[in-house]
């Protein structure tokens, strides 16, 4: 990945960010897909790799995050009603993954759902 391409945001399956793909493509927004090969071909790799990178060029980030805010998906929870961040109350959260030990690197599916809101970068553990 060189110095002008961000990443705009991160998906667990190859269909999800298709659809995103698409939508900035059809506003004239050139992207590029990373990982997207290795978790078709392998489908459980893709907590592993921290999902299929949706990539676009520095220039364009504003406008692309504009575009994805508008039809991005956020975390509900168990009912289905948005996560809301406890610190300014945002419901922009998204499931996050740190990956921060061999544990979890090995063996993601151990590692306790956290959430991170978009708006204040907080993270909080998932309620059980």
């Amino acid at each position: 990945m060189g110095k002008d391409w961000v990443v705009l945001g991160s998906f667990e399956f190859l269909a999800d960010v298709q659809v995103i793909k698409g939508r900035l493509e059809s506003e004239g927004i050139e992207t590029r897909l990373k990982d997207q090969n290795t978790v078709s071909v392998e489908p459980f790799a893709s907590n592993a790799l921290g999902g299929i990178k949706l990539l676009v060029h520095r220039n364009d980030e504003v406008r692309a995050r504009t575009i994805y805010d508008e039809i991005r998906n956020y975390a509900v929870d168990d009912d289905g009603n948005l996560i809301t961040c406890p610190i300014c109350g945002a419901q922009k959260s998204e499931v996050y993954y740190a990956r921060n030990t061999l544990l979890y690197k090995l063996f993601p599916f151990f590692e306790p759902k956290k959430y991170k809101c978009n708006n204040c970068n907080f993270l909080s553990k998932a309620k059980k």
